[in-house]
């Protein structure tokens, strides 16, 4: 059995398979993770190289300005609709997958809440999870 991380789109259209531990995972509660959740955050697990990622199906793409300033890329379905993963203009080695669009969802476990500053109360966390107002420093 492979331990790799596996998932994709609701329909199928597109699948992942990535051979590597993710670096980080993490509940973000800025507005856009909230918008593109459709709730109050999206959780994330991120892994270090791209090389690592086997990616098959044709997402489509848009980019926004993140919190940071900084350029992100969503991927998501151009089918069902269901977003997929994330990629950083300033980090470009790194790949980001919802944690929703695990084939395994419970493989998921939260190391931290980003932007906490941009959450609401309606959107309860485990408490015992680390939270940052922003994003934490690397390292």
């Amino acid at each position: 059995m492979s331990n790799a991380f596996a998932g994709g789109c609701a329909c199928g259209a597109i699948r992942y398979e990535i051979s590597a531990e993710p670096v980080f995972m993490n509940h973000c509660q800025c507005r856009d993770c909230q918008q593109a959740s459709g709730a109050g955050h999206g959780s994330y697990l991120t892994f270090p190289s791209r090389k690592a990622v086997k990616l098959t199906g044709q997402a489509t793409h848009y980019d926004m300005v993140a919190d940071s300033g900084n350029v992100k890329t969503r991927g998501f379905c151009p089918s069902c609709g269901a977003p997929v993963y994330l990629t950083f203009a300033a980090m470009p080695e790194l790949f980001t997958i919802h944690a929703a669009s695990l084939d395994d969802p419970a493989r998921f476990k939260a190391q931290a809440v980003t932007y906490r500053a941009r959450g609401y109360g309606w959107d309860h966390v485990d408490p015992a999870v680390p939270a940052f107002d922003r994003m934490p420093p690397a390292g």
